[in-house]
């Protein structure tokens, strides 16, 4: 019996460092978008969509050595002593863009904990622009974000649709800032400021009514919360009002990581409002911000 032999015509090994799962900022849902829709990019890394909707990291040029070892990744750098920053964007304008840092190289263990595995991807939370649609009964939360002038410090702002508080003149709007609803303790949504320093935080969850804590009242409409702005002067971005009235964004639009913010939150500008939050709510904030 004859033994035919065989020969190898082509070889594809696909070394993987990482993968990104881009979410709703909202439901915490992987967002599905058509192919394109969503670019991932990296300065020197090959990021690649796959047919799960994930953006996998094959290459990097800080770790040439991960993609020529196939069998196992080398000893040398240890998991997670490097940064990898990745930018990514809506071209359909549903999302405003993002950095996310993703730590590399991953950690190959199969036992090792899911925020550092190799083989769990890392969500990154996307959060929507002022024009992005709203689900049933979420509270839309809106908010002018501007540096309060010189002479006018003291922060502070009024819900409703008027001027900043005090009606004094409004200052530069902040692109890029941050915002957190805190309610019970707890985080309960997050959002950020596009370049005309107007923010879209939906707030889901809110119940139409429940169960009153105060004496005398059965059932309530509304929670109360706190509303966070923090704003890095060096990542962010201010937009004079002449040139939103004139529609001229400026030649750097926001594109912060909101992650680091968050970590940074206590050293940046701030204001914070309380407010109440109810269901199919439209609450609009004004807030000023003393930058130095």
């Amino acid at each position: 019996m004859s033994v035919r032999e065989l020969r190898e015509l082509e070889r594809l090994e696909w070394r993987v460092l990482g993968a990104l799962r881009p979410v709703d900022g909202v439901t915490a849902m992987p967002v599905r978008v058509a192919n394109g829709m969503l670019q991932v990019e990296a300065e020197g890394a090959r990021i690649v969509r796959n047919r799960s909707g994930l953006f996998v990291i094959h290459e990097w040029e800080r770790l040439p050595a991960h993609a020529l070892r196939f069998d196992e990744p080398p000893d040398s750098p240890d998991p997670g002593s490097e940064s990898l920053d990745v930018v990514v964007r809506d071209v359909t304008g549903r999302y405003l863009p993002r950095i996310v840092s993703i730590a590399l190289p991953r950690d190959p263990d199969p036992e090792a904990d899911a925020a550092d595995s190799l083989f769990v991807p890392r969500d990154v939370a996307l959060y929507p622009s002022p024009t992005a649609g709203l689900g049933t009964n979420w509270c839309a939360l809106r908010l002018t974000v501007t540096r309060n002038p010189p002479g006018n410090a003291g922060g502070g702002g009024n819900a409703g649709g008027g001027g900043n508080a005090g009606n004094r003149a409004p200052g530069d709007a902040l692109g890029g800032a941050l915002v957190r609803v805190v309610s019970g303790g707890r985080v309960i949504a997050r959002g950020l400021t596009d370049w005309r320093g107007e923010g879209l935080v939906p707030v889901a969850g809110v119940p139409v009514t429940t169960w009153s804590e105060e004496e005398g009242a059965v059932v309530v409409s509304s929670i109360a919360a706190t509303v966070g702005v923090y704003f890095d002067p060096e990542a962010g971005t201010r937009t004079n009002p002449s040139a939103i009235s004139a529609g001229r964004p400026p030649s750097r639009l926001p594109l912060v990581n909101p992650d680091d913010l968050e970590k940074r939150r206590a050293s940046l500008p701030s204001v914070t409002h309380d407010l109440s939050l109810s269901a199919r709510g439209t609450p609009h904030l004004n807030l000023g911000l003393d930058l130095p």
